[in-house]
């Protein structure tokens, strides 16, 4: 988001801040019902209108929502709605896609309070490769005609056991396919929880699984590279024939030895 969109989001995430403080259950609630509030929002467009209408004074749209919500959810979930609706959007689509970045942002401080954080972020690039992968499972997800509940009941079935529960959330939410693809949406999570603690998130493909010693030192050069923490994406890739291919913010840094015998055979190519 630019402009007076980006302001009213950094007082919708402030008001998250205040409300999760440092407490895993509450922050992992809220987010949940963030994202109920999004999924009613996305439906009612006159309610949209009326909630970002610079004509209409703040309190009176803050009441609204509050009355809107009133016993459907709680206390802080209703004051995080309330931030945003006192905000000014440059569009309807953006308070609720400020709300929908706000259920993302309570989710990670919720595993960031339970120390689980990095592991999510692991989860959602695994799963979202796991889905990838497969073409009907990717099309499935992906189909915005497809009803939620058989959704959220085929990404139960596939990630319940395997996942925390903060990654299934955002799994769900990911699979609500709101501003772009399904890979786009995770993606976009994924460098929330990243930002969370200020991380670079790197792409690494290697021809075989790395030791716990071997990433380490991976970790170390990278971090010390780009002068920031990192956390790692590792892809095991047949196709690398040997060294590494990181991939950072756009970056490449490719080490391995298929490119180097690529770039051999093109100098003697001529």
């Amino acid at each position: 988001m630019r402009g007076i969109s980006a302001a009213s989001l950094k007082e919708v995430l402030a008001a998250v801040e205040s409300a999760v403080s440092g407490d895993s259950g509450s922050a992992a609630r809220l987010g949940a019902e963030l994202f109920s509030v999004v999924g009613v929002l996305d439906g009612a467009a006159s309610l949209r209108r009326v909630l970002t209408d610079p004509s209409t004074e703040a309190e009176a749209k803050q009441g609204l929502a509050g009355s809107v919500l009133a016993d459907k959810v709680a206390d802080d979930t209703i004051t995080v709605v309330k931030a945003a609706a006192k905000g000014r959007w440059a569009a309807g689509r953006d308070l609720v896609d400020g709300l929908e970045t706000a259920g993302v942002a309570a989710l990670v401080a919720s595993a960031d309070a339970e120390g689980t954080l990095e592991a999510v972020e692991t989860e959602l690039f695994e799963a979202g490769r796991a889905i990838s992968s497969d073409p009907e499972l990717r099309a499935v997800v992906s189909d915005r005609s497809v009803p939620r509940e058989p959704k959220l009941a085929l990404l139960d079935r596939l990630f319940e056991s395997k996942v925390r529960p903060q990654t299934l959330e955002l799994l769900h939410q990911a699979a609500a396919v709101r501003t772009g693809s399904f890979e786009r949406v995770l993606a976009g999570f994924s460098e929330t929880a990243a930002a969370r603690r200020d991380r670079l998130v790197a792409l690494v493909r290697v021809a075989y699984e790395l030791g716990d010693e071997e990433l380490q030192r991976l970790t170390s050069a990278i971090a010390a590279k780009y002068g920031r923490d990192v956390h790692l994406n590792i892809v095991v890739d047949p196709s690398v024939l040997g060294g590494i291919v990181v991939s950072v913010e756009g970056e490449v840094v490719d080490g391995t030895m298929s490119s180097r015998l690529e770039a051999a055979r093109r100098r003697l190519a001529g």
